[in-house]
């Protein structure tokens, strides 16, 4: 007996117990929310044969897109690779809801009337102005500024589907409405991802100063020849300005302190921010300022800074020893400096001195 207990298992009982712990090592990983939805919209870029126009023109800016996120994921920058997810991931699920429709639903203006107001029941209080409480609890702080970001667009492309379908074809329509269902989705993804983070949360506030001035320095930039060649350049840098603007206004500071920092980034290189550096330079400089960044128990929550560090690591990682790092640039001179700042008290507002305009009168003689 004891002799027969001793035999080496046979072969297929290993081979079962090996692939029942591959089975248990793969749901262990799929167990990582945040590398579920990646893997889930990877695969979807790779499996879907559609040669529907619209679906080849929307994968032809994804592909690159979704690379990167992988890339950043795969060299465990996390808060980098949600924040290029949400860039990317809301156009796929548009997608995909696109091609639940029947070619007749999207020619016809009647079915996409009848979408509409299904899917505003279907939001609706998030079509609403988001409340400021919406995303209480969701930690770290750079995953409820990428969720109060993307709650605050639902209303946006909602509105816009039905401009679009008027003006254009339901087709267009339905991408915008897809897209406002796509957000309200991603917040609530956001909230997945949260769990304590053992810091405290950074001590937010309004940032319209902060605002005012940057979107001065766009304009004075704005001149020839830089508003003619770099003119699409200028428009993205705006309209990231105008977001971080109605977060502001709505109190999302979280939100709005993620989008005044994508607005720096980009703001930075048409507003001369970002000189020039060589790699081991930036490298060094990103080294020195990472301990201010670092995740510690009971620190303040950095994380809204952090997502930036790790963009500008992963462009020196990127970047060859003759070629300038120049968003790693770009957020070591201007958008890191930034975000420090709007973690302080705000500044007194300056007071302009009153205008005084003295007039003489002078009467000619001959009048």
């Amino acid at each position: 007996m004891l002799a027969a207990m001793r035999r080496p298992y046979p072969l297929v009982f290993v081979s079962l117990l090996l692939g029942a712990l591959g089975t248990l090592a793969a749901s262990t990983r799929s167990a990582d929310p945040l590398e579920a939805e990646i893997t889930r919209w990877s695969q979807y870029l790779k499996t879907n044969t559609s040669k529907d126009e619209m679906w080849l023109q929307i994968k032809e800016g994804s592909d690159a897109a979704m690379a990167r996120v992988e890339a950043a994921m795969k060299d465990g920058r996390r808060l980098l690779a949600l924040q290029r997810l949400a860039a990317v991931g809301p156009n796929l699920a548009s997608s995909e809801y696109l091609a639940s429709l029947t070619a007749e639903q999207r020619k016809s203006d009647t079915d996409f009337e009848a979408a509409w107001k299904s899917a505003g029941r279907e939001l609706g209080p998030e079509l609403g102005t988001p409340s400021p409480s919406a995303l209480n609890g969701v930690a770290p702080a750079a995953v409820r500024g990428v969720g109060e970001a993307s709650l605050a667009q639902v209303r946006v492309f909602y509105d816009a589907s039905l401009e679009y379908e008027r003006n254009t074809m339901p087709d267009a329509g339905y991408f915008y409405l897809g897209l406002a269902r796509a957000q309200s989705e991603f917040a609530g993804f956001c909230r997945t991802l949260s769990k304590p983070a053992g810091r405290r949360p950074p001590p937010l506030r309004s940032l319209a100063p902060e605002l005012d001035a940057l979107e001065g320095e766009l304009l004075a930039a704005y001149r020839p020849p830089a508003s003619i060649d770099r003119h699409s350049d200028f428009i993205a840098a705006s309209a990231a300005l105008k977001e971080a603007r109605e977060l502001d206004a709505a109190s999302l500071r979280y939100g709005a302190t993620l989008r005044y920092l994508q607005a720096a980034l980009r703001c930075a290189p048409l507003t001369g921010q970002a000189p020039a550096m060589t790699k081991d330079e930036a490298a060094r400089r990103l080294a020195e300022i990472e301990p201010r960044l670092a995740d510690r128990e009971g620190a303040v929550d950095q994380s809204l800074g952090r997502v930036f560090l790790e963009a500008a690591q992963a462009d020196v990682a990127a970047a060859t020893s003759g070629e300038p790092p120049a968003q790693a640039s770009a957020v070591l001179t201007s958008v890191l400096p930034r975000y420090f700042g709007a973690l302080e008290p705000a500044k007194a507002a300056r007071t302009s001195p009153s205008a005084e305009v003295t007039v003489t009168l002078v009467r000619w003689p001959y009048t």
